[in-house]
């Protein structure tokens, strides 16, 4: 799939970006703040919380559990669609493509904390500038390995993550 703006790449100070890299950048912003809203602002967003809280109670105070269910599926397929047309120019396509990126998703989740998704979208940032920093610093072949490094490290020092926090359950 050709790039929405062409592969010339940019020359920021001494560094060169690719153009589609931006446009990851500033579509990926545009969504996090959207769905943010979603969550933060709107009815159906506040329902889709109050169903992965506890579908029971939400359903007895009159939230249709099964539409928000579908809608937090397709919400999810569209974010995960959008994803994939940003990625795909930039991103050479296997049967495994998306494994090691849902690795690494799964790292900054775990990195930023499972209760925070700012804090996912924090972990993320954290996780690719030290990816980055590794793979110049010590090694580009253990590019992929210092993402699983950094989340062991993470979870044996503070295993709620960087953002999230301690939380106890009571019965």
């Amino acid at each position: 799939m050709p790039s929405f703006s062409g592969d010339e790449p940019i020359q920021i100070g001494a560094a060169t970006v690719v153009p589609q890299n931006l446009w990851i950048m500033g579509v990926t912003i545009v969504l996090v703040l959207l769905v943010r809203y979603f969550f933060d602002k709107t009815l159906y967003g506040k329902a889709i919380l109050a169903c992965s809280c506890n579908k029971t109670a939400a359903g007895l105070v009159g939230i249709n559990v099964n539409l928000m269910l579908l809608t937090s599926y397709g919400l999810s397929a569209a974010i995960g669609a959008v994803a994939g047309l940003l990625i795909a120019p930039i991103a050479f396509t296997s049967f495994d493509a998306g494994m090691m990126l849902g690795l690494k998703g799964f790292s900054a989740a775990i990195l930023g904390g499972m209760g925070s998704s700012m804090g996912a979208v924090a972990g993320g940032l954290v996780l690719g500038v030290l990816e980055s920093l590794g793979a110049g610093l010590i090694s580009s072949g253990y590019k992929d390995a210092m993402a699983f490094v950094i989340i062991l490290a993470v979870l044996f020092f503070k295993p709620s993550g960087l953002f999230g926090f301690k939380s106890a359950d009571r019965v």
